[in-house]
């Protein structure tokens, strides 16, 4: 499920009036940033003249069976979020959203659904909080199951504007906000490769998983592993930045795909399973770096097939951070809903969602971010600095007294014991919390932080 604030589509500086069932259809996508397929969304309304609050959208369940209890949620959770943020609505809107199955017309669709249509007005009615307009679209149409008046909602439905024609994308062009498609088109962008690109990728990360896993999980190479993924990172993101844009998604998909070879992705992957390496992954999140961070995020996350489905949980999630980073928050709600879909239990995914849904300044994460790369590289020079001096003092030592045995070295200072970079602190386990995926051929380590 996705919640979403003023933020996600226009602003709250942003007033336009919609009067009609026909204006809000068209609405819509402006108000979300893409077009929603297979979808519920509800909009919370507030105060007299019925200012958009927050948006809430959820697939639509493929059983009927299971249609009461989601309404019930939905409403409840519409209401307490709204009660969090802007206080309690006085209304919504409603919109129920699915195309055609085959040999189904728009309208056919429309009728299927009136029963799901009134069960989330009478669970917003029984919160005390009016369904003031429902709308069925499908199929470039939209129906009404609340407006009964046949001139303006006719029962076979009423076209949908022209995309680019109304007075509500003019203004959301004026106010910068972009479309991107519909929700089927940017979940494509995420999804695993097809055969036979999956099969050569997932041989790819068998070999990977056998090479790495036992290294990562023994402890004391899993900081070298760690530098290993960061760097491979650093060369993809490199060969990235110098390809020229490509406007067309798809094409730009697949020219990202044939820059990034199997092996290395597939290094990389079983790599981001470490949380440190995650983590300071997260750090290329602003400025030039980050466009081409989230293409390759979601290239990786194309390359997560066949039984490393769950290892998507990583690349897709960094997706969304970036996304989420740059100011697009349609395409990081997506990339965490992935996130969460393929390992329901990935905390870093479902904090960030969280963050996203309740309108939180991305700012507080950058900045926490930006504090722990200048850490490390105190921490890193410190410990170059107590190396050079710990060598200088045994190097004096041994010429001062022959060598002897027993002297601690008048260079280092007193209770301070000099530690190699990326050097672990003993443990059964490594940080990042890895787990063995117990399968034939020891496919991976999972960390769900």
């Amino acid at each position: 499920m996705t919640r979403h604030n003023e933020a996600a589509g226009l602003s709250g500086d942003d007033q336009i009036t919609l009067r009609s069932p026909a204006e809000l259809a068209d609405a819509l996508p402006y108000v979300l940033g893409f077009h929603p397929d297979d979808s519920i969304v509800m909009i919370a309304l507030h105060g007299p003249r019925g200012r958009f609050g927050g948006r809430l959208r959820l697939g639509i369940p493929r059983t009927s069976e299971e249609w009461p209890e989601v309404c019930d949620q939905l409403a409840e959770c519409l209401v307490t979020g709204s009660e969090r943020r802007a206080g309690r609505p006085d209304g919504t809107v409603l919109f129920l959203c699915q195309e055609p199955a085959e040999g189904e017309s728009g309208q056919d669709v429309m009728e299927r659904l009136r029963p799901l249509a009134q069960r989330l007005r009478t669970a917003c009615g029984g919160l005390e909080v009016p369904v003031f307009e429902a709308l069925c679209i499908s199929d470039g149409r939209f129906w009404s199951y609340v407006c009964p008046d046949r001139r303006c909602c006719p029962p076979e439905g009423v076209p949908l504007t022209l995309p680019g024609t109304s007075v509500m994308a003019a203004a959301a062009t004026y106010a910068g906000i972009h479309v991107r498609g519909s929700l089927r088109e940017m979940e494509a962008r995420l999804a695993p490769l097809a055969p036979p690109r999956a099969e050569e990728q997932e041989r790819a990360l068998d070999a990977a998983g056998s090479e790495l896993v036992p290294r990562i999980l023994g402890g004391t190479d899993c900081a070298t592993v760690r530098e290993e993924t960061l760097v491979l990172v650093g060369g993809m993101l490199t060969r990235l930045r110098a390809a020229p844009p490509i406007a067309d998604s798809v094409a730009a998909d697949v020219r990202d795909d044939g820059l990034i070879g199997d092996e290395e992705a597939a290094a990389v992957i079983i790599g981001l399973q470490d949380r440190l390496a995650r983590d300071r992954a997260a750090q290329w999140m602003e400025g030039p770096e980050a466009e081409a961070a989230l293409r390759l995020w979601r290239a990786l996350a194309r390359r997560c097939v066949g039984s490393y489905g769950e290892h998507a949980a990583a690349p897709l999630t960094l997706a969304g951070w970036v996304a989420w980073s740059l100011g697009d928050e349609p395409a990081a709600r997506v990339a965490l809903g992935r996130a969460l879909c393929v390992d329901p239990h990935y905390l870093f995914a479902r904090l960030l969602h969280q963050a996203c849904n309740e309108g939180l300044d991305p700012e507080l994460l950058r900045r926490s971010l930006r504090q722990e790369r200048v850490d490390r590289a105190l921490q890193t020079a410190v410990r170059g600095e107590l190396e050079r001096l710990g060598a200088a003092a045994a190097t004096a030592s041994d010429g001062a007294s022959g060598g002897s045995s027993g002297s601690a070295g008048p260079g280092r200072p007193r209770g301070v014991r000099a530690k190699s970079p990326g050097a672990q602190a003993a443990g059964p386990r490594p940080a990042g919390r890895m787990r063995v995926r117990r399968r034939p051929g020891q496919r991976g380590a999972r960390s769900r932080h």
